[in-house]
């Protein structure tokens, strides 16, 4: 095989490739596995020959590498001159190139966020405790009886005997009341657990936030007075709003706080099992137990205490008739948001 002449064959077609395919093709016939230069390397015998034949495969693969750069550089230059993009245009002109949707907050995360800011504005410093508790402070430290159903597996999550998944907020305020002295204005917030049944307002897992107000001379008028303020920032004026006698272990006397069904409108229905009213959560003066729990003289201090759940202010706040949505992660659902 005459190297050198093969070699300016190569050089030649490399040369006179115009297109970045024409040099592919240029290049399977020089350089390709079946080539007269591969083939002749396979079989050299001599220490002369195979000098001369890698000479040359190393000058034609030199050859196309330059080329190569050389046509994209072109392609690239001709395609910025003869294409125009007018990166004015709104993106959803673009066909294929549409924007992705922006993504918004989950209507829980938004509830949770002009909560903190209402208590914000009130003064109350926010407060994230733990989500595993034990029972000191789950239960006995807020009155709960031996007896109270509460305390039973087939309502509470245990991890343990004497730890379980918290049911409400409410241990961050004794951890508080423990380590600080009044006056004390907090919200607990964060998510909780209980076995619940699920229904139209009932989950397994839901997120809660609970007020504590503790400082001399606090009245039921100042609950009265803090839950209606914070049931009109949620709701607005045009809701109804009553407040109802209850018990709780940890506050005395209680109430409950209603709000007007957004479904119905007070009229009655199946979200509202056709009372008109959906309740909010539990509220009450601290009960002077808790005072002596942590050593305080109860004649000494007074407050108050309330706790509402998050998904439920949303559901309410936005006329939602079940709380499932909340947790099934639907985006049907979640960008109306």
């Amino acid at each position: 095989m005459d190297t050198e002449a093969l070699q300016r064959k190569a050089l030649d077609d490399v040369a006179a490739a115009a297109t970045v395919a024409a040099l592919d093709e240029a290049r399977v016939t020089y350089l390709g596995r079946k080539s007269e230069l591969k083939l002749a390397l396979r079989d050299v015998r001599d220490r002369e020959s195979g000098m001369a034949l890698n000479a040359a495969r190393e000058a034609i693969e030199h050859a196309f590498e330059a080329k190569q750069g050389e046509l994209e550089r072109a392609e690239l230059d001709a395609k910025l001159t003869s294409e125009e993009v007018d990166v004015t245009l709104p993106a959803e002109l673009l066909g294929p190139l549409r924007p992705r949707r922006r993504g918004t907050l989950h209507p829980s995360t938004q509830v949770r966020r002009d909560v903190e800011d209402i208590f914000l504005g009130l003064g109350y410093e926010i407060v994230d405790g733990r989500e595993v508790e034990t029972t000191r402070y789950n239960f006995d430290a807020l009155g709960f009886p031996d007896w109270h159903p509460t305390r039973s597996p087939r309502d509470s999550l245990y991890l343990t005997e004497d730890t379980l998944l918290r049911t409400e907020t409410s241990p961050a305020q004794i951890h508080k009341m423990e380590s600080t002295r009044p006056p004390i204005y907090m919200l607990s917030i964060g998510r909780v657990y209980r076995r619940d049944t699920i229904d139209a307002t009932h989950f397994p897992i839901f997120h809660q936030f609970e007020g504590l107000a503790i400082d001399k001379g606090i009245t039921m008028a100042d609950l009265k007075g803090t839950l209606l303020y914070v049931m009109r920032q949620l709701y607005g004026p045009e809701r109804e709003v009553r407040f109802r006698t209850h018990y709780f272990p940890f506050t005395e006397p209680s109430m409950e706080p209603d709000v007007s069904c957004p479904i119905c409108g007070g009229t009655g229905c199946a979200t509202c099992k056709h009372s008109g009213w959906l309740e909010m959560g539990g509220s009450g003066m601290v009960d002077p137990y808790l005072y002596e729990f942590v050593g305080w003289d109860p004649d000494e201090y007074t407050g108050f205490a309330f706790g509402m759940g998050i998904e439920r202010t949303a559901q309410l706040r936005h006329g939602i008739p079940g709380i499932r949505p909340f947790w099934e992660n639907d985006l049907r659902f979640l960008r109306q948001f």
